[in-house]
């Protein structure tokens, strides 16, 4: 069933979309956002959409529904635009679990590794980094790196599932988590399927290995668009924050999605309140310190040149020439 809005939420829309041409603002929003935010967004999507987003807007104002790392990233990768978040108590579990002082220290014991650094991290983390992925992407980034040895932050359950895939690679992980796809066990996820049988499980990789075993496919929060569109299914388990069945459902509203997993109480702070008076006071800015802007943009840089590749070996070329690595 298609989503409306409530008659102070319509309200509500209307005056953010007013602001927005007024004030020439631009609305990003993570998947996993309240179903009334997507009515307020130009461009909803998962971290690595919307990292390229952000990077190619031309707007004064970036007003950032997400969480705080996610708005980070957009300052650090679009600098011309005043990037703010409606709530800046929106944090997340996982990326609290590492700390850049932290990674420093861990590198001294694998001077030989490269440090494959997901994105749901700080740019302070990222500066300490060599290079950034995203779930979409982990695998290639990985495999590309002329390194044998790396060091994957923060998600241990992310880099099981790239380890599994690069045999060849030692995939060392730090081990945080992310607590709503940890919490979830195979079991509860068998007794979905029992409930619905012809449903296809889809799962992150920021799950368990246990849970990534059980299903039908591992993606990220956009491979689960893409899986659910091009499959034959018409029904489907979704092991991922609990919003982002409404953003399936509003996509292909013609198939069934139902979620086991729990909600993430930091990417539902924001409102479409919050939003309006986001916009209406310009707050709250969010900033990338000066010291740590460089290291956290040649990690993204490098993350996006191996991304502009054409195949694996096109892939491994660049990863080798940015890393000042001979090819021989």
């Amino acid at each position: 069933m298609a989503f409306t809005p409530t008659e102070h939420q319509q309200e509500l829309i209307n005056r953010i979309n007013a602001l927005k041409k007024e004030k020439d603002a631009i609305v990003l929003c993570h998947n996993y956002q309240r179903p009334e935010v997507y009515e307020v967004a130009d461009y909803i999507g998962d971290s690595l959409a919307l990292c390229q987003e952000a990077a190619g807007i031309n707007a004064r104002l970036i007003v950032f529904s997400g969480v705080y790392f996610m708005a980070e990233s957009a300052a650090l990768l679009n600098p011309h635009s005043t990037v703010l978040v409606p709530d800046r108590q929106a944090g997340c579990a996982l990326s609290d679990m590492i700390t850049a002082k932290a990674l420093h220290e861990w590198k001294k014991d694998y001077p030989d590794a490269a440090v494959v650094c997901y994105v749901n991290s700080t740019a302070a983390v990222k500066a300490e980094s060599d290079i950034c992925c995203t779930s979409r992407n982990a695998v290639d980034i990985a495999r590309a790196l002329p390194h044998k040895q790396l060091l994957f932050v923060p998600d241990k359950n992310l880099a099981a599932f790239v380890a599994k895939q690069l045999p060849e690679k030692e995939i060392i992980p730090w081990q945080g988590y992310c607590p709503i796809h940890e919490r979830l066990s195979p079991e509860y996820l068998l007794k979905a399927k029992e409930m619905h049988p012809n449903a296809e499980i889809i799962a992150h990789p920021e799950c368990t290995p246990e849970v990534q075993a059980v299903a039908d496919h591992v993606v990220s929060t956009s491979g689960m668009m893409k899986v659910a569109r091009e499959s034959s299914a018409t029904e489907f388990i979704c092991t991922t924050e609990c919003g982002m069945i409404q953003r399936l459902k509003k996509e292909l509203p013609h198939k069934s999605f139902f979620t086991v997993c729990s909600v993430c109480f930091d990417m539902k702070k924001n409102t479409l309140e919050k939003i309006l008076s986001s916009l209406e006071n310009e707050e709250f800015v969010v900033e990338v310190p000066e010291e740590v802007r460089p290291g956290a943009q040649l990690a993204f840089d490098r993350m996006f040149d191996l991304m502009a590749a054409t195949d694996d070996e096109d892939r491994a070329r660049r990863a080798r020439k940015s890393f000042g690595v001979s090819s021989e």
